[in-house]
């Protein structure tokens, strides 16, 4: 018995360890699309997020290009680091990241920051709210990066926690809480800078209460994507504005 082959956008996503919260959210945005989209993940070890020695070789490039490999089986049309280690350690790392992807796998590569930054560009985004579950010393170093972009961080909120698990365990309310916080500040947008928090189910209500931008990493790694693959965002709803932004824009990742 013969059969027609389901043609639609496989998505390879690669997935800090201990993430519990980017694989349900983003299979729930992309289920408007049905078989046209597909999100599927690879993970490898992360499991602190600090400066320390122990935290920051979670993030050398070969067990990274492993997933890599792994989830180039699945023939995605694309591969996205879905994490925002670039947001404190800089976006050049994942432009070299995403180039070792491709390199190693045939296949196109982005990732969150290189997300963001292809939002916040097309934007125009000047003055940025930041909302974070990190400690002290990585959110003074994604200020300093965005301060080398361009843009100035008005207004924090962050947690103080170095678990990268126990991101995933804050509820929404508690995130939605600290995003009304940094709204105070009137930014011209506000980033939930963390795959494993749960900002995108309260973006949505608070856009429409304060008139600002909220971009959760998920929702901005979910829409990129699809953007990327061919795929109209706008097409997804009730996750926050980006979606609908990201398929304005003509800009794309600078990987």
């Amino acid at each position: 018995m013969s059969h027609a082959p389901v043609d639609g956008r496989r998505i390879g996503m690669l997935t800090p360890s201990s993430n519990t919260v980017l694989e349900p959210y983003t299979s729930a945005m992309y289920s408007p699309f049905g078989e046209e989209a597909s999100a599927h993940f690879g993970r490898f070890r992360v499991v602190e997020i600090s400066m320390s020695e122990a935290s920051q070789s979670q993030f050398t490039l070969e067990p990274i290009l492993e997933a890599a490999e792994r989830l180039a089986e699945a023939k995605p049309d694309l591969i996205a680091w879905n994490g925002t280690s670039a947001s404190w350690l800089g976006l050049q790392k994942d432009r070299a990241l995403c180039a070792a992807i491709t390199e190693r796998t045939g296949v196109p590569a982005t990732s969150t920051i290189l997300a963001y930054d292809a939002l916040f560009r097309g934007m125009g985004v000047k003055r940025l709210g930041l909302v974070t579950p990190y400690i002290a010393d990585i959110e003074r170093r994604m200020i300093a990066n965005y301060a080398a972009q361009g843009i100035e961080v008005v207004s924090s909120a962050r947690l103080d926690d170095k678990g990268n698990y126990s991101f995933g365990t804050y509820p929404p309310g508690q995130v939605g809480a600290m995003i009304e916080g940094v709204a105070e500040a009137k930014p011209d947008a506000i980033a939930i800078v963390c795959t494993n928090f749960r900002g995108a189910p309260v973006a949505a209500g608070i856009e429409d209460a304060t008139g600002i931008p909220v971009i959760d990493s998920v929702a901005v790694t979910a829409a990129h994507c699809l953007k990327e693959a061919g795929l109209d965002p706008a097409r997804v709803t009730g996750w926050g504005s980006v979606f609908q932004r990201l398929a304005g824009l003509e800009v794309t990742s600078q990987s």
